[in-house]
């Protein structure tokens, strides 16, 4: 899948209002102990994280032997399902991947090849927003916003 960053950025900010649409995504179960090695598998490590508020956590990991960066955003407290979701992209190869829906535990993964590339991630909790851009990477500083709406 192929995303440039407005892409990302309007996806982001349409996550609010996908209604009726998400209501009939099937929902992930709900995990208490769900982790984000148990979302984007176990060869994963987790390499940055960012709170969703008070709501959960977004999660980049990487796997050393492919390549690849894998995101999950994970609630705090699982329950009713919610709008959620978790994205990631790479400027440099204009890769990027998402999830979006309705979930009671977690949304994700969503993962792309970055291997020697900044990573720009985020996700969403309700109506709470997280974006991490310049991430993992000794070029930039990493920026971090989080927005409510």
């Amino acid at each position: 899948m192929r995303l440039n960053g407005s892409v990302m950025t309007a996806a982001a900010l349409a996550a609010a209002s996908i209604g009726a649409a998400t209501a009939l995504a099937a929902p992930a179960s709900a995990a208490a102990n769900t982790t984000p090695q148990k979302v984007c598998g176990s060869s994963y490590r987790t390499v940055n994280s960012a709170a969703v508020g008070s709501l959960g956590t977004v999660y980049l990991t990487y796997n050393p032997s492919n390549g690849r960066n894998c995101v999950a955003t994970i609630r705090s407290t699982p329950g009713t399902a919610v709008d959620m979701s978790a994205w990631i992209y790479v400027s440099a190869t204009d890769e990027g991947a998402q999830d979006y829906g309705r979930y009671t535990s977690y949304a994700g993964p969503a993962s792309v090849y970055g291997k020697a590339y900044c990573v720009d991630w985020g996700g969403q909790i309700k109506n709470v927003y997280v974006q991490v851009t310049g991430s993992n990477c000794s070029a930039l500083k990493e920026q971090r916003v989080t927005t409510t709406r």
